[in-house]
């Protein structure tokens, strides 16, 4: 069964709200689905891939939200370097009054998740990092000398670097490539300069300084099959986090979090668990 006409993505759509959030100018659209008691004022936020879109993690906001865990999902407007994105970011947990989060990030998503943890390490707006195939340095794709370029480029050609890494699909368990068919499609709904943004994020020259983020309680997520994070990185981010939990799952592709759905909200929910008995702001309902 196709994951976009699924009973759990219809079910998601027909009972989760989808909000739009504008911020400092028209231009400036976040889009998210929040689901769970809106009592919980530190609840978990899902940042997607290059790909993604707020509903990419739908199995997450449906699965723990049952749970009583509040879960946001978004989408990113249009920004052009790390400090930008992470300004507005900040503004939207402002606007959401919420004061500290929980962060699940997934490629990109996860590290922009770290970047914003750098960014306002100083006065800390992030309690915790779940990393999903993800990494610390952008250098090691292999756009970075034509990020600065990715603006001018047509919507066909971004598409087509996203897209190289995705894999053949001939070589797929079926709900592997079903969760790249999802992916494929939330692609296909970007605009062009929404997908030129999120590859100059990802590709231009940045890195994350880990020696900043080793108080926070951190979880890793990778796969043990084919995905576009290449062993290397992998080790760098086990080496950039020791003391990090490690969730390693068989197989599960890019997007594990739609293909591996039921194991990654269970490394979640053990993630989380290790606040529940925060007094001031839970993650659970009081």
């Amino acid at each position: 069964m196709e994951t976009d006409t699924s009973l759990e993505y219809l079910s998601f759509r027909s009972n989760i709200p989808c909000r739009k959030i504008v911020l400092d100018d028209s231009e400036k659209v976040w889009t998210i689905y929040d689901g769970g008691p809106k009592t919980v004022r530190t609840p978990l936020i899902c940042l997607p891939p290059v790909s993604g879109t707020a509903d990419t993690f739908f199995q997450q906001v449906l699965g723990l939200s049952a749970k009583g865990y509040r879960v946001i999902s978004l989408s990113y407007p249009v920004y052009w370097s790390i400090n930008e994105w992470c300004e507005g970011f900040r503004k939207l947990l402002d606007f959401l009054q919420l004061d500290q989060v929980h962060l699940f990030g997934a490629s990109l998503g996860g590290f922009l998740a770290q970047k914003f943890a750098e960014y306002t390490h100083r006065c800390p707006r992030v309690l915790s990092l779940v990393l999903c195939n993800s990494f610390t340095d952008t250098s090691v794709f292999q756009y970075g000398d034509s990020a600065p370029f990715l603006w001018m480029l047509p919507s066909m050609v971004l598409k087509k670097m996203v897209m190289g890494n995705f894999g053949s699909e001939k070589m797929m368990e079926s709900v592997v490539a079903d969760s790249v068919d999802f992916m494929v499609e939330r692609l296909e709904s970007l605009s062009q300069a929404e997908l030129a943004s999120r590859l100059t994020l990802n590709c231009g020259s940045s890195y994350v300084h880990v020696d900043k983020l080793q108080q926070y309680c951190v979880t890793i997520i990778d796969v043990f099959d084919d995905c576009a994070i290449a062993s290397p990185v992998c080790e760098d981010m086990y080496r950039s986090y020791p003391h990090a939990s490690m969730a390693h799952l068989k197989n599960g592709g890019n997007f594990p979090y739609l293909s591996r759905c039921d194991e990654v909200n269970l490394h979640l929910q053990v993630h989380l668990l290790r606040f529940e008995r925060m007094r001031g702001g839970n993650t659970f309902k009081d």
